[in-house]
């Protein structure tokens, strides 16, 4: 019966933002939200401007997360294209060298894979103004060539 309120309980957490900060192996997903501390609430999130910046340093990668349709129509010229449902069977594709930054079109999948990369290990942070966001955030800036 449980495994029918896992979609309760993840929108329960899309709409609060708060998941805990936990960066350590492999960790279940009870043992990650018995963590929970409201000061982590900012930490995993990152802006446009960050993300920018950091994957200009080469200290980031921007993980897409959008579904296979919304890639082909609007590929993204940088990071790497990895579909939600295709995470854990290409999860050794990702680097745990860099922070991860998952992205959709708003947010709701990219925290949806945070919390699934977290869990396995990995260093990662959700754009917390989604893709939208950073499209808007680079015309504004003038980077549409990045």
């Amino acid at each position: 019966m449980f495994y029918k309120k896992i979609p309760a309980l993840i929108l329960f957490l899309t709409f609060l933002d708060c998941v805990s900060i936990v960066y350590a192996d492999n960790i279940s997903l009870e043992k990650f939200l018995s963590g929970f501390d409201p000061r982590a609430q900012h930490e995993m999130k990152i802006d446009s401007a960050r993300l920018v910046k950091g994957l200009k340093e080469e200290k980031i990668l921007l993980v897409d997360v959008r579904f296979m349709g919304e890639i082909d129509k609007s590929p993204l010229p940088f990071g790497i294209s990895m579909p939600l449902n295709d995470l854990p069977k290409r999860m050794e594709e990702l680097p745990r060298d860099k922070l991860l930054v998952t992205a959709c079109p708003v947010k709701d999948r990219a925290i949806i894979a945070m919390i699934y990369l977290r869990t396995n290990g990995f260093d990662v942070k959700y754009l917390n103004d989604g893709l939208i966001g950073l499209k808007k955030y680079l015309r504004q800036n003038r980077l549409e060539q990045y």
